[in-house]
């Protein structure tokens, strides 16, 4: 039988990672880690129960596409055809459109999978024409988590037609499992010498790639959140906050470790490790604290911090950025992995 949106599964290890989702989405609901001393503490920022997910900000923790970030205008040219995409986001078109991947109720299958506690394989069609994309589309994801704490996202997808495709996960951690404060204090380092700034006429790049040396994007080495968001730095307040995709050193070697988030007070770090190369570093700057979250607690700006894994915003119309165009034949590939310390 086909899954109903608010259905839920769970992946769970020997360490006591325990991670939900729904098939609406594939969204996470809650991610639940030990401290360095035993302590068990959700560190999701999202909502309570599936049905207030289903009501609430309907990008926490689900999966995104057709095209995850921002298309310029909704537009892009592909073999001498331009193609108008929804526009979602002010001028442009985010993360799929109105109805992008993150509104559909996902089939979902339990499956076994060699090394891994817990597996799930996650499959969608998307229709030719679907947001106005071309082609039909056909996804797997696989959700997986291991005794080593490395929950482990996997997308493949084949094409009707040729197509733009760049899909993430779009989940935001507060390490701390307090998710009534700041994760400002968070530690966050970026294999990442360079990023794709922001122009604030196309609200999304416009092809610059830009040295973070001697800027606050500089994650190079360690260094609190708050150090970034809380600089005067023109593509930070521009913003209000960090929403920018940095690029991935050696991400050609493929599967190479991209970020490290750490909580200094509870100990628990988490590392993300990616084939994909960019990945969007966004601090929830538009949350307002009107909206309550889990135990009640007002989702406030800097709540969390999401990292997702991806091809360049805007990529489809900057040739000097990654090749976002998947054609018959071929097969989209990309691996992300969340992996918990304590």
């Amino acid at each position: 039988m086909p899954n109903k949106a608010t259905d839920s599964f769970t992946l769970k290890n020997n360490n006591g990672v325990e991670i939900k989702f729904a098939a609406h989405g594939g969204r996470l609901i809650s991610v639940k880690v030990p401290s360095v001393t035993g302590e068990i503490a959700d560190v999701l920022v999202g909502y309570d129960t599936v049905e207030e997910a289903l009501n609430g900000d309907l990008f926490f923790g689900a999966l995104c596409g057709r095209y995850a970030n921002r298309i310029v205008k909704g537009q892009y040219v592909l073999d001498g055809k331009t193609v108008q995409l929804d526009v979602n986001n002010g001028p442009n078109h985010l993360h799929g459109g109105v109805e992008g991947f993150n509104q559909r109720v996902w089939n979902v299958e339990e499956i076994d999978k060699d090394g891994c506690t817990s597996a799930f394989k996650l499959t969608l069609v998307s229709p030719d024409g679907d947001q106005n994309y071309p082609g039909e589309l056909k996804v797997k994801v696989v959700y997986s988590l291991n005794d080593r704490n490395e929950f482990k996202i996997e997308y493949l997808a084949e094409t009707s037609k040729p197509t733009v495709i760049n899909l993430t996960s779009h989940p935001y951690f507060n390490l701390s499992g307090d998710l009534s404060k700041s994760a400002e204090d968070h530690l966050l380092m970026l294999n990442a010498k360079q990023f794709t700034p922001i122009d604030p006429a196309l609200e999304t790049c416009n092809g610059e790639i830009a040295d973070v040396k001697g800027t606050p994007m500089d994650f190079t080495s360690e260094k609190p959140v708050s150090d970034a968001v809380n600089s005067s730095f023109d593509q930070i307040k521009m913003v209000d906050g960090l929403d920018h995709n940095f690029v991935i050193s050696d991400a050609e070697e493929g599967l190479i470790r991209a970020a490290t988030l750490k909580d200094p007070k509870s100990g628990r770090s988490l590392e993300v490790y990616t084939d994909q190369p960019g990945i969007q570093v966004y601090t929830g700057n538009h949350f307002d604290g009107s909206e309550k979250g889990k135990g009640g607690a007002p989702i406030d700006k800097y709540c969390g911090v999401a990292l997702e894994t991806q091809i360049f915003p805007n990529s489809p119309n900057h040739e000097n950025y990654p090749d976002a165009v998947l054609r018959p034949g071929k097969e989209y590939q990309h691996t992300c992995i969340y992996k918990f310390g304590f």
